[in-house]
């Protein structure tokens, strides 16, 4: 066990309502109309793994791979994956090393648990 592990339960909630909008930037990719709460960052491997995303209208994420998988839990409006149509309350499991593109007609908002950086393909 970590020895330096807080034992305080309010250093590990994130007040989500509290928190900015911020718009997501990634290199190399369009993410215009993407934006990003961010919910965990692990400091050991220096990334956001648990993170809320909102998609304006028409907004997209281009095809990639997840190589140890995701979990997406659509909280609000709807979205495809590949061509497949999710919608407010649907749940989502991508095992390791599955492809797949996100873009959304009406706009939406899914909570993301990403363990690994994706790899644009």
């Amino acid at each position: 066990m970590n020895q330096h592990m807080s034992t305080n339960l309010r250093d590990y909630i994130t007040s989500s309502e509290l928190e900015d909008w911020k718009p997501l930037i990634e290199d190399g990719i369009n993410t215009h109309g993407i934006f990003v709460k961010v919910l965990r960052y692990d400091n050991a491997i220096k990334r956001a793994v648990t993170f809320l995303l909102k998609f304006e209208a028409g907004a997209s994420y281009p095809y990639h791979n997840h190589p140890a998988g995701e979990e997406a839990f659509v909280m609000d409006g709807e979205v495809y994956f590949n061509e497949q149509k999710l919608r407010k309350g649907d749940y989502l499991y991508t095992p390791p090393t599955f492809k797949h593109s996100v873009k959304t007609d009406t706009g939406c908002v899914i909570l993301f648990i990403v363990p690994q950086e994706v790899e644009i393909l």
